[in-house]
């Protein structure tokens, strides 16, 4: 009975109030509208956690000690100094920045928040109702790191004036360093050979996505070019040429959109398998000024003559590969038939140190004993069907060279590994030129050489000797990258490109085609 009697003795005050307020009001004193108070309301919102990790495993949203990837949002109202009275949707609260970054969620608990799976709903923006002046709800963090800023607003119904306040939430932290590089064949997923009778495009796009140490997109480059795109002197390659904008030939450097770049490639009469070497600079995401600090990826893209589903999948290439251990080594894959995408794997282990990638390429370096090593590999395509093959492994040991005795010492400082200059994959000695990706004389080129390992605290410096008139070698010769507009043709040209950093050096002959000229 007092319970009742208090709430009565409540609204008798609560409507003397209104009317008091409304004579003063009336008589031109006071101030503010009608309403239950004439005072102004206040908002706080604030976040149990203003910094979350990047989400890029996609968790789930939930709450506890271990749930990491997701903060309590508080909000808080008051009048007078006093909470607010209660009700329902008295909170307006909205996601203005950052979406992509995360998203708010009703963690509690009713089924109307979630789906038929149980799992909480993501929302831009929610509704709460007010209890002792407050309400709580939850951001969640996303998979692309950003700072997302949550507006909470209420509502004073004595003079429908709205007062807001936000809150900054930070997910994650983007080093905009490259970290790895991979690429994609865009539908069909595969590539026909020119003129072939099928009808299968004898043109396709490629993307290349780089990405930072926190999975995120790389910043658009500031300077030149991000990424090198060449054709390896493998397979199908003959022929074969990419495009982009006005650059054309075997070897390009483009610039990406959010951590995305875009190539075509064209083939040429061979069918087999094609193999794209990418390349980005981790030194200063920009290879146009040459390549401090490489990463280097490789995808392969199948040529083919008939595409379809009623044409079955077959491994086409041997079913052989020899390797030499402590070389690096690159090797593609190839088939011919069925509905891209394709998916290979292997089942049962490469030598240590050798992977297979997705688009079927085997590389790596292995330190294995030497013998045979028996693997099966398998591709599937994207209707399901499978074809395997069987495929020894020969592992070679690395010719040493006798080394005579010398008396242990200690060493004073760390040690540094070996300076490692490779082109195109290819280690070979002075006297064998590695080829670099070919040249046409309709066309600019432009290609940057890249070496790693030694003392990473020292830059590379470059030397070229005998380089043919038509190419320029930078900047001092010390940034790696030779640009030029090459003769008419078919030609070779041969030339020496030395890599130095601190005292170490390697020096290496490459050879590069023009118009489909031939290399001895």
């Amino acid at each position: 009975m007092k319970y009742r009697y208090g709430i009565k003795m409540f609204k008798l005050y609560k409507l003397l109030a209104v009317f008091f307020v409304a004579s003063i009001t009336a008589c031109g004193g006071g101030g503010g509208s009608p309403g239950s108070s004439n005072l102004p309301y206040s908002i706080t919102v604030r976040a149990a956690k203003n910094q979350l990790p990047i989400n890029i495993g996609n968790v789930s949203a939930s709450i506890g000690a271990y749930a990491s990837y997701t903060t309590t949002i508080y909000i808080e109202a008051q009048t007078g100094g006093k909470p607010i009275p209660g009700g329902e949707n008295i909170f307006a609260c909205n996601l203005v920045g950052g979406l992509d970054s995360g998203a708010l969620y009703y963690l509690d608990g009713s089924e109307s928040h979630e789906d038929e799976d149980g799992n909480p709903l993501a929302y831009r923006s929610v509704t709460l109702g007010s209890n002792s002046g407050g309400a709580s709800f939850h951001f969640h963090a996303g998979d692309q790191a950003g700072t997302a800023r949550i507006t909470c607003s209420v509502t004073n119904p004595s003079d429908n004036l709205v007062t807001s306040a936000s809150v900054d939430i930070v997910v994650g932290a983007a080093t905009g360093k490259p970290a790895n590089v991979i690429a994609t064949t865009m539908a069909p997923f595969s590539l026909g050979s020119r003129l072939n009778s099928g009808l299968v495009p004898d043109n396709v796009g490629i993307q290349a996505f780089i990405r930072d140490d926190a999975n995120q997109p790389v910043p658009n480059p500031t300077g030149g070019a991000n990424l090198q795109v060449s054709i390896r002197p493998f397979g199908a390659y003959i022929g074969a040429r990419l495009l982009s904008g006005s650059q054309s030939g075997n070897v390009l450097q483009v610039r990406t959109i959010s951590g995305v770049g875009m190539v075509s490639l064209s083939s040429g009469s061979d069918t087999g398998v094609i193999l794209l070497e990418y390349s980005t600079d981790r030194f200063d995401n920009d290879v146009s000024n040459g390549i401090q600090d490489p990463i280097v990826s490789l995808h392969a893209v199948n040529v083919i003559n008939t595409v379809g589903a009623g044409v079955p999948i077959a491994i086409t290439s041997p079913d052989s590969i020899s390797v030499t251990a402590g070389n690096l080594f690159a090797y593609a894959l190839s088939l011919t038939g069925g509905v891209g995408p394709y998916t290979w794997s292997t089942i049962g282990a490469l030598p240590s140190g050798l992977a297979l990638s997705e688009s079927g390429v085997i590389s790596g370096s292995t330190n294995a004993a030497a013998g045979d090593y028996n693997v099966v590999v398998r591709v599937i395509d994207g209707v399901g069907a499978v074809a395997v093959q069987n495929l020894k492994v020969t592992v070679v040991a690395a010719a040493t060279t006798p080394t005579t005795p010398t008396t242990p010492t200690t060493p004073t400082t760390p040690a540094i590994g070996p300076l490692v200059f490779t082109v195109n994959g290819c280690s070979a000695d002075v006297g064998t030129a590695c080829p670099l990706p070919g040249a046409v004389s309709t066309g600019s080129y432009s290609f940057a050489f890249s070496a790693s390992g030694g003392d990473t605290t020292k830059a590379v410096t470059w030397n070229f000797n005998g380089v043919p008139g038509w190419l320029t070698s930078g900047s001092a010769g010390n940034n790696g990258v030779v640009t030029g507009t090459p003769p008419a043709g078919p030609a070779c040209f041969n030339f020496l490109v030395t890599a130095t950093r601190d005292t170490l050096s390697v020096t290496r002959q490459v050879s590069v085609a023009v118009d489909g000229g031939v290399c001895p």
